[in-house]
């Protein structure tokens, strides 16, 4: 069977200790990206295992979805609720750089192991803690999960058709965007903490990362009351800008942002004389007439095959793409030339193909060294580092406690 990748620790965290406590997907997540650029990352589990060693698809038994998000990572078993799993936990985060935790606001202090508790500690510790609406306000007492972030951020109301309902997205957005937010939170405080040696805790809420980028909603409804709603796959800001069907029935996404570029589809679709209507020197007016642009671009590229619209556009020099189902994410020579896609060598399934990190640093790049460990794979070898012997694990299995 493969073993773990043995390439050099390059990244630019390497040396830096990390506690996975959280579960399912932002958390995690983040936990993964500072692994991924070299932090030894230990995640920590209940002895039933993460949820996620039982979420969505499997091959043979072995959870793909636990093979991608807990690479990286060494991984323990050890119940948090129990008075010992606790003590173990203050042992480990003694150590620690950073700890990452989802728990609802509250649960780790009703154990023993809070903030408080683990900055007096090691007061160069930084915490994470993410929640979906964060350590204070009325609401930081409910449990929070991504799709309520979507929800509640105001994604979902601008989600959608605008004669259908509200649309949710059929994967964890807003937990991967609390990700890597706070993957950067963290970068921001190490800094800090070069300068000042003093840890810190980072409060992240599940629904503001997304509400974050979602355009200056807040400053227009403000200032000029206006609540932007659901436009399907248009803008508000710019046209010709939708997907659209080629006659061999597939589909292609255009983009006109740049005035530049809309004149230049305009042409290329064969009606240039739109080019001198008022309404086209803006974004705003284009968008406003989205129906007859659309009905222009749209009727053109209606009848011609997906390939020849792709050339068509891409030698008029405008913005065009197709739209890609995660097979021909796969197979597109793009992708593969710049190893999007990764095959890392996974004990259980021999090879597995994944996403590479989404940032490539020149120097420190970070690599993917082994998929998601086996439940408790490393609770000997973290466990007798940290003192225990042999019989002591023993003892602690039978009490429920690793």
């Amino acid at each position: 069977m493969p073993e773990q990748n043995e390439e050099p620790n390059l990244g630019p965290l390497a040396g830096l200790k990390v506690l996975d406590l959280a579960t399912l997907f932002a958390g995690p997540h983040l936990a993964t990206n500072l692994g991924d650029f070299g932090a030894d990352v230990i995640k920590i589990e209940h002895p039933v295992g993460d949820p996620v060693r039982r979420h969505g698809h499997s091959k043979d038994g072995h959870p793909l979805w636990w093979k991608s998000l807990a690479r990286n990572k060494r991984a323990i078993t050890l119940n948090l609720s129990k008075p010992k799993g606790a003590e173990i936990l203050k042992r480990l985060a003694a150590e620690a750089d950073v700890v990452v935790e989802n728990f609802r606001t509250g649960t780790l202090e009703r154990w023993g192991i809070g903030w408080e508790t683990l900055h007096a500690l090691n007061p160069r510790l930084i915490m994470v803690r993410v929640t979906g609406f964060g350590q204070t306000g009325p609401y930081a007492h409910r449990p929070g999960f991504g799709t309520l972030a979507e929800s509640m951020s105001g994604f979902a109301h601008i989600t959608g058709e605008p004669d259908g309902p509200p649309t949710l997205p059929p994967f964890g957005l807003a937990d991967g965007i609390c990700a890597m937010t706070g993957t950067w939170a963290v970068a921001f405080a190490l800094l800090e903490r070069h300068r000042s040696g003093k840890g810190q805790m980072i409060d992240m809420a599940i629904y503001e990362p997304i509400l974050a980028i979602l355009g200056p909603q807040p400053t227009v409804y403000d200032a000029l009351g206006v609540i932007q709603n659901r436009t399907g796959n248009r803008s508000g800001n710019t046209a010709p800008r939708n997907t659209y069907r080629t006659r061999d029935d597939k589909w292609v996404a255009i983009s006109t942002s740049g005035d530049n570029i809309a004149r230049r589809v305009m042409e290329l679709v064969g009606h240039p004389e739109v080019i001198a209507e008022p309404w086209f020197k803006t974004g705003r007016g284009r968008a406003e007439h989205a129906d007859e642009l659309d009905a222009m671009v749209g009727g053109w590229i209606a009848e011609r095959n997906a390939s020849e619209v792709i050339a068509a556009f891409e030698a008029a020099e405008a913005a065009i793409a197709p739209i890609y189902s995660v097979a021909d994410v796969m197979s597109d020579p793009h992708f593969i030339e710049r190893q999007t896609i990764v095959s890392v060598p996974d004990a259980d399934l021999g090879q597995v193909k994944m996403q590479t990190m989404p940032a490539r640093l020149s120097r420190t790049p970070g690599s993917i060294r082994w998929t998601g460990p086996a439940l408790g794979a490393h609770n000997k070898e973290i466990y007798l580092n940290l003192g225990f012997t042999e019989d002591d694990l023993a003892a602690l299995a039978d009490e429920g406690v690793i």
